[in-house]
């Protein structure tokens, strides 16, 4: 077996760490799910989340990645005992089945920009965008999509993908902070980041079995927990880095991304002509940045130019995270197979082609629906779930010692962090996993009923 490649820097961990959290959950839903449930009042519980939830689980895949050296497979066969060691496998279907429909999304991204490119967004959003979702273009655009991920995966990760994510995030945090200053020079700017920016605390009261779930997935998703990537990542460590101190870090950073995204998206909207009510009533997540912006772009200064831009920027954010999620599946083969990389990252890279074809060809989304309910709202949130119990009920003598390398002298911190896990983590968890799972039934049955 060959050697098993590690990081050529501790910058390079960070922005591929950072680069797998900033993708399309901080365009793609975050937006959209700021609108639907309150404005300021779900950026708050958001927030809460990512602090109290987010942190100690990302400190959790972090632990086990490096410890053990492997992908989670891998890792949770090393660590678990009995039933335990399969948690690993949830973890790598839920990456899996997230890919294979986030890849047709950055399609339609990509199209989008071109788009711009070509000063075409329509005033009727939702007949461009369904002449976009469907057919044989779709198809087409989630092939170079998933080409161009299989190719920076395939050469490995120095030369792939740590070469790759200082080029990526950087361009990505320059062009959204340009964007949200252009932004805040817009008519509507100053309604926008009120609404935006000041939370009514009864909205937070009166639905929060809606906002709680809806903010923890958007948590997990664009954090990139869940699914194996920090697990994968961290196992490209050294010993000697301070992985809280890693961790901040990255959560800081991808939590400053999605809220500037939102001092983009908002003041754009609100200067486009569409009310709050009307960005809600146009449909989900891809609706939102399809529909709702590009209609928006349409109506304001230099929209095509700031549209494409703004999609182009959402095109490099999506592959950052794309090539994070293809690499948790191929370091399966990898480590537990011993299939070199590139016949390993192109079979995979089919095989995530072929299950997200359903998807780009059905103009309908209802294939979307069913693989985003089952891997977002139910597996990313049942692997994070188990790992935390595992961690912080039996093997935490594992997670104090892994934590504890790197800093100088952990004391209480290691036991504040544990307990965080056992407790308020855990119960969070096992409530939002009851509440999805409810939501993901009505939703599916909706679509077969």
């Amino acid at each position: 077996m060959a050697e098993r490649e590690t990081w050529a820097t501790r910058a390079g961990f960070i922005l591929a760490a950072v680069g797998s959290a900033v993708g399309l959950g901080n365009v793609w839903r975050f937006p959209y799910q700021v609108g639907e449930f309150g404005g300021a009042a779900f950026l708050v519980v958001y927030l809460a989340l990512i602090a109290v939830i987010g942190f100690p689980v990302i400190l959790v895949e972090f632990t086990v990645g490096r410890y053990t050296d492997r992908n989670p497979v891998g890792a949770l066969k090393q660590i678990g005992t009995g039933s335990w060691q399969r948690i690993g496998w949830v973890f790598v279907l839920a990456g899996f089945v997230i890919l294979s429909y986030y890849s047709v999304i950055a399609g339609w991204v990509l199209q989008y920009t071109v788009y711009g490119l070509q000063g075409n967004y329509a005033a009727d959003g939702a007949a461009q965008f369904g002449a976009t979702t469907g057919g044989m273009t779709s198809v087409l655009t989630h092939a170079i999509f998933m080409a161009a991920v299989i190719a920076v995966v395939g050469f490995g990760i120095r030369r792939g993908i740590e070469f790759s994510v200082k080029l990526m995030v950087p361009a990505i945090i320059i062009l959204l902070v340009g964007l949200a200053v252009y932004a805040g020079t817009l008519s509507s700017a100053g309604e926008a980041y009120a609404y935006y920016l000041s939370p009514d605390l009864g909205t937070i009261a009166a639905n929060w079995t809606d906002i709680l779930p809806a903010a923890a997935a958007q948590a997990f998703f664009t954090l990139s927990l869940g699914m194996g990537v920090m697990i994968t990542y961290a196992s490209y460590l050294g010993e000697d880095r301070n992985l809280a101190k890693d961790a901040v870090i990255i959560v800081g950073l991808d939590t400053a991304i999605a809220f500037t995204v939102g001092l983009v998206a908002f003041p754009v909207l609100f200067s486009g002509d569409l009310a709050v009510a009307d960005i809600v009533a146009i449909g989900d997540g891809p609706g939102f940045i399809f529909i709702a912006l590009s209609q928006a772009f349409s109506n304001i200064p230099f929209g095509s130019v700031l549209g494409a831009v703004f999609f182009g920027t959402v095109t490099i954010a999506a592959l950052s995270s794309a090539i994070s999620i293809m690499e948790v599946v191929v370091s399966y083969l990898i480590d537990e197979r011993d299939v070199d990389r590139v016949p390993a990252t192109l079979l995979l890279g089919t095989a995530i082609f072929l299950v997200g074809a359903p998807v780009a060809y059905d103009g309908s989304l209802s294939w979307l629906t069913v693989y985003d309910e089952l891997a977002n709202n139910i597996l990313l949130i049942l692997g994070a779930l188990l790992l935390s119990i595992y961690i912080g009920w039996v093997q935490t003598d594992i997670g104090l010692e892994e934590l504890g390398k790197g800093i100088r002298n952990l004391g209480g911190w290691g036991t504040a962090w544990i307990w965080a896990l056992r407790v308020p983590v855990v119960v969070t968890l096992v409530v939002i996993l009851g509440l999805n799972a409810i939501g993901a039934y009505e939703a599916i049955s909706g679509i077969l009923g």
